[in-house]
């Protein structure tokens, strides 16, 4: 059986990329002139507002999130996600809005309420089989193809076990995104 991923991820806001562009162009970046200013480098692993982890991976929990420019409505939407479920990588926080990034490290700030700490990972290789065993000579159960979002179960140092629809099994770390390759949890 073959786990299908669905259609789409996220979406660019018309006109955010070439604005994007031009404020990369002009020199201004968004740490310190439209989001508050970051902690200096390995000054901080500890979210200011949560005491959690930083960065993390948590997921979507609403088919339709936007992403904004800096934390708060007035700022300009950057991008849309458009898929509850989806893992990303929380990597700043500033009152109740979290800064996150997908796999392709696209992605902006949004209210905390639109995340969840459920674990997902993102299918990044063309197609991987969810084994019976974390081992590569172990029985394949299903595939799933790239862009599937599975739920994931544990991780061990080279392998997590994931659940998408009604299949589970194993699959390489090296083959999905939305956990770090020295994570280890659930066992």
């Amino acid at each position: 059986m073959t786990v299908n991923p669905a259609s789409s991820r996220r979406r660019a806001v018309p006109g955010m990329r070439a604005a994007a562009a031009l404020l990369a162009v002009a020199g201004i970046f968004t740490a310190g002139i439209i989001a508050p200013p970051a902690a200096g480098a390995g000054e901080r692993d500890v979210g200011a507002e949560t005491k959690l982890p930083l960065p993390r991976y948590v997921s979507i929990r609403a088919d339709t999130v936007n992403a904004r420019r800096g934390p708060g409505l007035d700022y300009r939407i950057d991008w849309v996600f458009q898929r509850a479920g989806l893992p990303v990588r929380i990597i700043d926080e500033y009152q109740h809005w979290r800064r996150i990034v997908d796999s392709d490290d696209a992605g902006g700030w949004v209210y905390h309420a639109l995340l969840t700490a459920r674990r997902t990972a993102l299918v990044t290789a063309e197609r991987v089989a969810l084994r019976s065993e974390p081992a590569d000579t172990s029985a394949a159960r299903a595939i799933a193809e790239q862009g599937v979002v599975a739920a994931l179960e544990r991780c061990r140092p080279d392998w997590c076990e994931v659940t998408a629809g009604n299949r589970s099994g194993w699959v390489p770390k090296s083959a999905i995104w939305g956990v770090d390759p020295d994570e280890v949890f659930g066992d």
